[in-house]
């Protein structure tokens, strides 16, 4: 282990995932594109595999960004098909292997259906020693106006005073609160950006971004992200000579 393993003592509880290069893939492959996002529903179960060997708590996926719906909308009933079929077909076997799932983001534009199939699948892999987040139909800014609408309430209602809208109570009523902080935000598909995605959960998030399209990353394409994650220094505003003198009083 070098000096800069050292300095990261921060174990990794909580990896997101911007899971792009579907389309691209089925492409390569001389397919349609929802073959590329039925490709990549195999690696969340390969990925998820191996988050539960490395320890790690929390794997939050983007599934379905609020901005997917201007989309091609044969493409977008294809994608919510998909959606549900997953949803009724993973929740007992994640249940099984100890894993609670949860689905984040606003519902008010899924069909009844649908609606019904995530809160089937929520009930049923309810608890667990592991989360996977799916994150649907939802954006970061969405988030961070929510968390801000349910504070703003409390104020109309009397319960908080204006001043009582922190950074805090705005970080206790974002859609991953329960969970622990985010560590690691991961890019597949060779684009640097992360597109209204966990903004608040991000701010002192490591970001790893890589050229394998969303069907080729697998556990060991994880497994290299964590060791990378590992090999940085965490300062959290702390200057790097800080690190070192804390490091060696430990």
């Amino acid at each position: 282990m070098n000096v800069t393993e050292n300095l990261n003592p921060h174990p990794l509880r909580h990896v997101a995932i911007i899971m792009d290069g579907n389309n691209r893939w089925a492409k390569q492959q001389g397919r349609q594109g929802i073959s590329g996002h039925k490709a990549g529903v195999e690696r969340i179960r390969d990925v998820l595999g191996a988050c539960r060997e490395e320890s790690i708590d929390a794997l939050t996926v983007f599934a379905f960004s609020s901005e997917n719906w201007r989309r091609p909308p044969k493409e977008v009933e294809a994608l919510m098909g998909l959606f549900y079929s997953y949803l009724k077909k993973e929740a007992r076997k994640l249940a099984s292997e100890g894993v609670a799932l949860r689905v984040i983001g606003s519902r008010e534009r899924f069909d009844k259906k649908l609606l019904r199939a995530i809160e089937e699948a929520e009930s049923i892999a309810c608890s667990g020693e592991a989360t996977l987040v799916i994150a649907a139909d939802y954006g970061g800014c969405w988030d961070i106006a929510q968390s801000a609408q349910k504070l703003a309430q409390k104020v109309a209602m009397g319960e908080i005073a204006p001043a009582d809208i922190t950074e805090e109570a705005l970080s206790d009523n974002i859609s991953t609160s329960d969970l622990p902080p985010l560590d690691l935000l991961i890019r597949t598909g060779g684009e640097y950006r992360i597109s209204n995605f966990l903004l608040w959960q991000a701010a002192y998030a490591e970001l790893y971004f890589t050229d394998l399209l969303w069907p080729e990353f697998d556990g060991s394409a994880l497994k290299e992200a964590v060791q990378d994650y590992y090999s940085r220094q965490r300062r959290f505003g702390k200057t790097g000579e800080q690190l070192v003198k804390e490091a060696s009083r430990a």
